[in-house]
């Protein structure tokens, strides 16, 4: 039972990696090369959207990964697992502290009433999107670590 925990956390822990890796190296890059007011409206739409499903994502990775610590608390690469979960509560703290408070501004913007600065917030969002990014990076590196 351990063994299908780790391989399930894993994978959910791996794929939100990879779709909050396509949002930062992909997707963004995309919307910016649009013309200004589809660019925006791109990047409004990807905060609705990803800003509904991403909490739950984010809490029900770290979950998973703190019943694997407690589960194989006396197995091989606990001490992975505790760390890759520490990470991941770093990375919803910062989700909620920096990204989400930028993220709930941009999902309501609209060419017609979006702030002046509004590149300038995105870009702020970036920037901490991207220390995210590593720091879920570094967990899912530790529990597949721990896996072998």
């Amino acid at each position: 039972m351990l063994n299908a925990l780790e391989v399930f956390t894993t994978v959910v822990v791996g794929l939100m990696v990879g779709v909050e890796f396509s949002v930062a190296f992909v997707m963004n890059r995309i919307l910016d090369a649009l013309p200004e007011d589809s660019s925006q409206l791109g990047h409004a739409h990807g905060g609705r959207m990803l800003g509904a499903l991403m909490p739950l994502w984010y809490v029900g990775s770290l979950v998973l990964v703190a019943v694997w610590a407690v589960a194989g608390w006396h197995h091989h690469g606990a001490g992975l697992v505790v760390t890759a979960a520490g990470l991941l509560i770093l990375s919803v703290v910062m989700s909620i502290l920096l990204l989400v408070p930028i993220n709930n501004r941009n999902k309501t913007w609209t060419p017609e009433n979006r702030p002046a600065d509004w590149k300038k917030q995105l870009r702020r969002w970036n920037r901490y999107h991207y220390i995210r990014v590593a720091v879920i990076i570094a967990a899912f590196t530790l529990l597949v670590a721990a896996l072998a």
